[in-house]
């Protein structure tokens, strides 16, 4: 898992400032300022999420359990901002409701995180 989270989490990140570079760059002519912002958001929580899964992955190398945070982030990545993206770029407004359950992972993954972090002996 550990390889596994550290290698998703760098191509989080490393997608997540390409799909920023293009939602500055070369959007402008093609979506409204509203769908750039979604875009922009997309890839903040993606970056954000990216970070989170190699810091996962360094805590899990400690001996924490966090398998789960990190499969809770990986989801919440994959609904949140790939339906943001979507929605940015489709205008398809049925795209929506999938946003929250993204977030509902991130909570989740979050409190995952913030459980084992109070069990750990440090």
């Amino acid at each position: 898992m550990i390889k596994l989270y550290l290698m998703i989490g760098s191509l989080f990140c490393m997608l997540s400032v390409m799909l920023g570079a293009f939602a500055a760059h070369g959007l402008k002519s093609r979506v409204s300022e509203y769908a750039i912002g979604i875009f922009k958001t997309a890839a903040e929580y993606q970056m954000v999420h990216g970070l989170a899964l190699i810091a996962i992955a360094i805590l899990i190398k400690w001996g924490m359990n966090l398998s789960w945070a990190g499969g809770f982030f990986i989801a919440g990545t994959v609904l949140f901002s790939g339906s943001l993206y979507l929605l940015a770029l489709t205008g398809m407004k049925w795209l929506g409701p999938i946003t929250p359950i993204g977030g509902v992972c991130f909570i989740i993954g979050w409190a995952i995180l913030l459980v084992q972090a109070a069990r750990y002996k440090f």
